[in-house]
């Protein structure tokens, strides 16, 4: 039987508006609802907890750690399953705003597909771009609500294109760096968690503008996040740029889905030359995702001159994902036309090497991120299927331990981000939790079908209330920003 109580007297030193805006807790009621996980497999790598115990969630948290069976309005049997932290997503691209709103088609949103994904909180804004400024993104989050928890990053491309830089090959001028930093200075203090860079597609950006956008992080420690300026053979030097800036202003660094960049035979070496520079002192670390693709629009500034030469493939390494020839592999009339009439396609280019990204995994700073985009449900499968793909095809085939991959997915995510009440299950964290199958969890998303909804996930909770279950949505508006 529920209890009816005042809803700032759960816990002695809750803030609602700090905990709301800050890490995206609402009391959404007046009842304390008391949930008990039972049976389950609780997996909390932030705690270094692996053990049989039940979970009892008061209110949106977690309450109490028990074997025994306390008294509580629901009961979830997890006998069979593993029970651990959301998974969250460090790495993604957010749905557009249309007419005010995120795009939140049920089927083919990406916040959507996060979901159903075990994601409860993921943050978007990543390799330099924004669909819209990204506090005025977060603020959408928090008066409609979205299917997972939202953070936005400041997007070094937007800001760019906000201080008027039209070329994305020419330098900004000084008058314009200093709007890029003002333009970023004002998203931090309004929550983002931080800077990220897609120096492949502004190239123009020189050192002193990287360091521009990157000194507003530099007060509150937030880091920058970067898809570096280049790839394959070029890497080091494009690693080494913001590397270096990192060690310039002492702040934190995240390399971008480094299996896209160093997964051409390079990984061993562009690891070893991340642990060099931690071991100096920066605080650096990378994420990856488990595919061997990667996705960018036809467009992109990938695809400039020299492409091919770099990869060591041709045309028909990329396959299109929208129009007229979707799902078809390009030829070199076919990538010319598309590339001039639609650059804005998105594309998959199968040029990776599975022995690099499975180094990457192997390795204790990268931890797992989808780098999912979508157009409408049309793009990579990554979107949809990256974490369950991980379990299933790194830990069910004895690639990596289970402990060792939730911790990927959760801990190190959270830590990251300075993410206090996230990836975690101590007593007062908030009830963001994935119930799954082992054996069974597996992703159902292919290059054909980027949106198909995985299998084995049994629950997702979101705050202590069910979001999704066996694969199908219950509540898509549990989702608050996220903000520092």
């Amino acid at each position: 039987m529920s209890t009816f109580c005042n809803e700032f007297s759960i816990y002695d030193n809750f803030d609602l508006k700090k905990s709301t805006y800050n890490e995206g807790v609402a009391v959404r009621r007046f009842f304390i609802l008391r949930t008990l996980i039972y049976g389950g497999r609780l997996i909390d790598p932030a705690n270094r907890v692996d053990a049989y115990l039940s979970l009892l969630i008061e209110n949106g948290r977690v309450a109490y750690i028990t074997e025994s069976m306390p008294e509580a309005d629901e009961r979830i049997d997890a006998a069979g399953k593993i029970v651990c932290p959301g998974f969250i997503d460090i790495h993604m691209h957010e749905d557009p705003v249309e007419n005010g709103r995120i795009y939140a088609d049920a089927d083919r949103a990406i916040f959507s597909c996060m979901l159903r994904m075990g994601v409860t909180t993921a943050i978007g804004g990543n390799c330099g771009d924004n669909c819209c400024d990204p506090a005025d993104y977060l603020d959408i989050v928090d008066r409609n609500g979205a299917a997972v928890n939202v953070g936005m990053l400041a997007g070094h491309t937007y800001f760019r294109r906000c201080a008027g830089v039209a070329d994305r090959y020419l330098p900004a001028t000084c008058m314009q760096r200093i709007k890029i930093r003002e333009g970023i200075e004002r998203a931090l203090a309004r929550g983002c968690l931080g800077v990220s860079y897609g120096l492949r597609y502004s190239p123009g950006t020189d050192h002193e503008e990287i360091l521009a956008a990157a000194r507003p992080c530099c007060e509150s420690n937030k880091m920058i996040a970067a898809h570096i300026r280049s790839d394959a053979q070029e890497v080091f030097a494009a690693g080494r740029e913001i590397l270096d800036a990192g060690m310039e202003l002492g702040i934190p660094v995240q390399l971008s889905h480094i299996g896209s960049m160093a997964g051409f035979g390079q990984m061993e070496s562009f690891l070893r030359m991340v642990d060099l520079y931690r071991m100096n002192g920066l605080d650096v670390s990378c994420d990856c995702y488990p595919y061997e693709a990667f996705s960018t629009s036809i467009g992109s500034a990938t695809y400039d001159d020299g492409w091919m030469e770099r990869y060591g493939c041709s045309y028909d390494a990329v396959e299109l994902c929208e129009g007229k020839y979707k799902g078809q592999r390009c030829t070199e009339s076919v990538f010319n036309e598309v590339r001039r009439a639609h650059p804005e396609c998105l594309t998959v280019c199968y040029v990776m090497r599975e022995a690099d990204v499975d180094r990457a995994f192997f390795h204790p700073n990268v931890m797992l991120a989808s780098d999912g985009i979508l157009s409408h449900g049309q793009g990579h499968p990554r979107a949809a299927g990256a974490f369950p793909r991980f379990l299933a095809q790194f830990v069910r085939r004895g690639k990596i331990g289970i402990y060792d991959a939730i911790s990927k997915m959760t801990a190190m995510p959270a830590d990251r981000l300075g993410l206090l009440s996230k990836g975690r299950l101590s007593i007062g964290s908030d009830a963001d939790i994935v119930i799954f199958s082992p054996e069974h969890i597996t992703d159902c998303a292919d290059f054909q079908h980027p949106v198909r909804v995985p299998k084995g996930i049994d629950r997702v909770l979101i705050g202590g209330v069910t979001a999704a279950e066996q694969g199908r949505i219950v509540k898509s508006d549990l989702g608050r920003s996220l903000r520092k």
